[in-house]
């Protein structure tokens, strides 16, 4: 939907690969769908569920065995991004170096992007 033909829209390491194959086969999904919404302190936070089948217009990106679906809404938030998986002595998880983002809470846990053009922010 906002891909560059020949471009996949987000990139997928080999470690976050090996961690969503592995989640698709524990839970026989089709996929591991990827979006937005609204939350957080900085606006907006990641989503993620495991999904039987993709929706029209969803884009689907697939990589050794792992199948990442990018729900429309969130497909020109994502562009660029690259998922990883990282494992340390106290968390482990799933990583988004996302070149949109403009800001994030300190925590991590939610992001902000530009307005987009041609749009006002509400007062």
């Amino acid at each position: 939907m906002f891909a560059i033909p020949g471009t996949a829209p987000v990139t997928i390491t080999a470690q976050a690969a090996t961690q969503i194959a592995r989640l698709m086969a524990g839970k026989d999904a089709y996929g591991l769908r990827i979006g937005l919404k609204k939350g957080g302190c900085a606006g907006m936070e990641y989503t993620m569920e495991l999904a039987q089948t993709p929706d029209a217009n969803e884009e689907v990106i697939e990589q050794d065995g792992a199948r990442v679906i990018i729900a429309p809404m969130a497909q020109m938030f994502l562009f660029g991004t690259e998922i990883d998986y990282e494992t340390g002595l106290l968390e482990s998880g799933f990583r988004f170096r996302n070149p949109n983002v403009t800001d994030a809470c300190g925590c991590g846990e939610s992001v902000r992007f530009e307005p987009l053009e041609g749009s006002r922010a509400q007062s």
